[in-house]
């Protein structure tokens, strides 16, 4: 039976969290708009991405206008509201200035509220982000950097951007007064667990003087990307739970940034994940990292520590960036 079409005037999602805006905690309502999909994945894309599963290449201007005005229908007052598309907010593919402004409006009720919004940087210019600023009077742009090493951006995620890109777009950015929010990945596919561990940390390290905030995504498997390929021929398993704690801890102590991750399908055999035993409360620990910032939150015990630094070992004797347990015959 074939999937429903989507209501092209409804957003995807909805829902409230706590958020922090600089040393207060706030509300956040989040919106995750469906748009028309970023030019970049219909061009080549990037290996591990399947947000073009919730793109619609029909949608149109009102739609757009529509999905917002149907999320505000469940804004209680918060000070800080997310806008996602799949994309990239700046991009006129995507949405035009008309559409934007109009978005910009509402979700700053009046100059009151804080929003988030991503783009690709090389969308984001001195004249955009001025416009922007003539809607709301608190802004704050993410950026899918997900390395600093240009060759593992390149050979490991396909990002279609540069170091230096990126360095242009923050730099804009924080001159306008608009905060930087930097998406790094950890463990990308071609990299062992170990190799991963360190990327993200040198990458955190590289991006911090630009960035006010650091968000780590730990790769989670989405249907229909290569990714998603290597992992059901056991050459890729998500990173372990231990990786991430280890580079929230190690960052966490080096960086000016806020350190933060809320990771997409943690738990699952899809997503960043240790044993049955520990996942729930190594979550939950991470969750209370993100609000605390407080690394003694992620010491933990668990057996399957073993296993984790058994496997940053076996990786590199047995000359592999595969998922070692499926490897040798091991299943989780």
């Amino acid at each position: 039976m074939r999937d429903k079409a989507p209501k092209t005037d409804k957003p995807i999602a909805v829902w409230s969290e706590k958020e922090f805006l600089n040393t207060d905690q706030l509300d956040a309502l989040v919106v995750i708009l469906r748009g028309r999909g970023c030019y970049w994945s219909a061009k080549s894309g990037c290996i591990m991405c399947g947000y073009s599963n919730d793109t619609t290449s029909g949608i149109t201007e009102d739609d757009l206008q529509a999905q917002f005005v149907s999320a505000m229908d469940k804004y209680k007052g918060e000070g800080y509201v997310k806008i996602y598309t799949s994309g990239s907010f700046f991009d006129n593919r995507e949405m035009t200035d008309d559409t934007r402004e109009k978005i910009l409006v509402m979700a700053g009720d009046g100059g009151k509220n804080h929003v988030l919004v991503e783009s690709r940087p090389e969308f984001i210019t001195a004249d955009i982000i001025d416009r922007a600023l003539e809607h709301v009077s608190s802004l704050e742009v993410a950026i899918g950097l997900e390395t600093a090493n240009d060759d593992v951006r390149k050979k490991c995620v396909n990002k279609g951007f540069t170091f230096a890109n990126f360095e242009r777009a923050a730099t804009i950015l924080k001159e306008k007064g608009v905060k930087v929010r930097t998406y790094i990945l950890l463990k990308p596919p071609y990299l062992t667990e170990r190799q991963a561990i360190e990327d993200a940390v040198d990458s955190a390290v590289k991006a911090d003087a630009l960035s006010d905030t650091i968000s780590f995504n730990p790769i989670n498997v989405q249907r229909w990307t290569l990714v998603e390929e290597l992992w059901k021929k056991g050459l890729y398993r998500p990173p372990w739970l231990w990786s991430l704690a280890e580079v929230l801890k190690r960052t966490v102590e080096v960086t000016n940034s806020r350190i933060v991750s809320s990771p997409s399908g943690g738990g699952s055999r899809r997503g960043v994940h240790n044993c049955k035993k520990c996942n729930k409360q190594f979550l939950e620990a991470v969750d209370r990292f993100y609000m605390t910032q407080d690394p003694s939150q992620l010491e933990f015990s668990c057996t399957c520590k073993a296993e984790w630094l058994d496997t940053l070992d076996f990786q590199e004797m047995m000359g592999t960036t595969g998922d070692v347990s499926k490897l040798l015959g091991i299943w989780e």
